[in-house]
């Protein structure tokens, strides 16, 4: 799921790709004249000019969780994750619990945190949610279907296209992320959004398997959403319901394949 913030008298934290736990990932701030950079959906790697602030450091981990920097399972260490992002153990905490709402991260007493295993049972759990709900908004961006939303489409759509001719599975998973989520926001149903969002960080390390599982998905993806957006703007909201939770359908059983009983 990107932050804005202000801007003020803080160094640069820069949270590097790739940086291994314990290892210090800060480089020198660029000068004030350098622009702003803020996280975005899909990298673990953040640079801002403000107070290190828990949401954006949450927003980072999230993201090295989703994209397997963080490995499912593995143990999450305070002072490890301090000395990374170069902050205090403050908003480190602050973060885990964040992430622990979003489910992706559990914490035991005396035992500390950990990232939240990926099972058979809690794709099967998460995907019964999204499968309905995703239908549903696609139905529901087809009834309220406005103009506005057509070149976000048409933009989504040429960046999925872009990325899978290029091979690039992260950038693909990025544009389609943000495809879905403009098909959320043309719902125009803001408690539906609020309860896609609630399942949206467990979904997208299960959406990101699948890509890298099977990348044959991609290219079904693409003709899959090019459907959907024609049957939207076309006002067919059965149609496109019934397409997304094919798609969706397709890729859950792609996952359930690769990941193994418990």
């Amino acid at each position: 799921m990107p932050t804005d913030c202000d801007a003020g008298m803080y160094p640069v934290l820069w949270i590097q790709r790739g940086a291994r736990p314990g290892h210090r990932a800060v480089r020198s701030a660029p000068s004030r004249s350098a622009p702003q950079r803020t996280p975005m959906l899909g990298t673990s790697e953040v640079s801002i000019r403000v107070r290190v602030m828990p949401e954006v450091l949450a927003e980072a981990l999230a993201s090295a969780i989703v994209f397997g920097e963080l490995a499912p399972g593995g143990r999450i260490i305070e002072e490890e994750i301090a000395a990374r992002y170069d902050v205090s153990r403050s908003p480190v905490r602050d973060a885990l619990r964040r992430l622990e709402a979003d489910g992706l991260v559990v914490r035991e007493d005396h035992r500390g945190a950990r990232v939240t295993p990926i099972s058979r049972r809690d794709l099967d759990e998460v995907y019964q949610c999204r499968i309905e709900l995703e239908g549903l908004a696609a139905q529901q961006a087809a009834k309220n279907w406005a103009e506005p939303a057509d070149q976000v489409f048409a933009d989504k759509l040429a960046a999925m296209r872009n990325a899978f001719k290029a091979s690039d599975i992260r950038a693909y998973f990025i544009a389609n992320v943000e495809f879905t989520d403009a098909v959320h926001r043309a719902s125009g149903n803001a408690t539906l959004q609020r309860l896609l969002k609630s399942i949206g960080k467990q979904a997208l390390r299960y959406r990101y398997l699948a890509y890298q599982s099977a990348p044959k998905l991609m290219g079904m993806s693409v003709e899959g959403n090019r459907e959907i957006v024609d049957l939207v703007r076309g006002r067919k909201g059965a149609q496109a319901r019934r397409i997304t939770e094919q798609l969706i359908e397709r890729s859950w059983r792609t996952i359930r394949d690769v990941i193994p009983d418990e």
